[in-house]
C-alpha cells in the first residue's frame, strides 16, 4: 500500500500525477513542536520526515510518503495564518517581495529512504489593502503556508522560478525522479 502522509487536498490532488492507488493517513503530531528548536532552512525538511516515520511506524511493510512546505520572508517562516487578521498581516508583509518555499518530503519504501529539499523563488506584485482584503475574502487562505495558494488566480503573484508544484506543496518532478526513477 501507498500512503500518503498528509490531510492536504492539494498534496492528494498533486500526487494523483505519480500514483494512481494511495491511501491517506494524517499523521497525529504537533507540527509546529519543532519550529523553536530547528532553523528554517532544516524546518520543512525534518517536518517531513517526523511525519513519514510517524505513519511507517505504524505500517512497516507500506510505502509512505510525507512533505512538509515552508514560507521563509527575510529569514522568517510564515506558516498558516489561521485566521482572517493574520492573512492580511502576512500579504501585506508579503506585498512587492521575493520569498522562499522550502518543500521537503520523506519517503520511506522497502529497504529505501529519501529525504530531498526542494527550493523555489515566489515573487509578489506590490498589492493594495484592497487587494488584499478581496483576496482573504474570497479564498480564505487560512491554511495555507504563507497566507496564499499559489493556484488561486488573484494576481498576487509576479512569478516564480523553479517549480510551481513545489510552491503548490508537492515537489512533484524532483519525487518522480528520485522516487519513481521517471525522468
Amino acid at each position: 500500500m501507498f500512503i500518503l502522509a498528509s490531510g492536504s487536498p492539494r498534496r492528494k490532488e498533486l500526487l494523483k500525477k505519480l500514483v494512481k492507488h494511495f491511501t491517506v493517513i494524517i499523521p497525529n503530531i504537533d507540527e509546529r513542536s519543532l519550529d523553536r528548536v530547528i532553523p528554517p532552512s532544516e524546518l520543512a525538511y525534518e517536518e517531513a520526515r517526523t511525519k513519514a516515520y510517524a505513519i511507517h511506524s505504524q505500517y512497516p511493510n507500506d510505502e509512505v510518503l510525507a512533505c512538509d512546505t515552508i514560507v521563509i520572508l527575510d529569514g522568517e517562516v510564515l506558516g498558516k495564518p489561521g485566521n482572517k487578521e493574520n492573512a492580511i498581516r502576512m500579504l501585506k508583509k508579503e506585498s512587492g517581495k521575493r520569498q522562499v518555499v522550502l518543500s521537503s518530503y520523506t519517503y520511506l519504501g522497502p529497504g529505501k529512504e529519501i529525504s530531498r529539499t526542494v527550493k523555489s523563488y515566489v515573487y509578489f506584485n506590490k498589492l493594495s489593502e484592497e487587494q488584499i482584503r478581496g483576496y482573504v475574502e474570497k479564498y480564505r487562505p487560512f491554511d495555507k503556508a504563507g497566507g496564499y495558494g499559489i493556484q488561486d488566480e488573484a494576481g498576487l503573484i509576479n512569478h516564480i522560478e523553479g517549480s510551481y508544484d513545489n510552491v503548490m506543496g508537492l515537489p512533484t518532478e524532483d519525487i518522480a525522479k528520485m522516487v519513481f526513477n521517471k525522468k
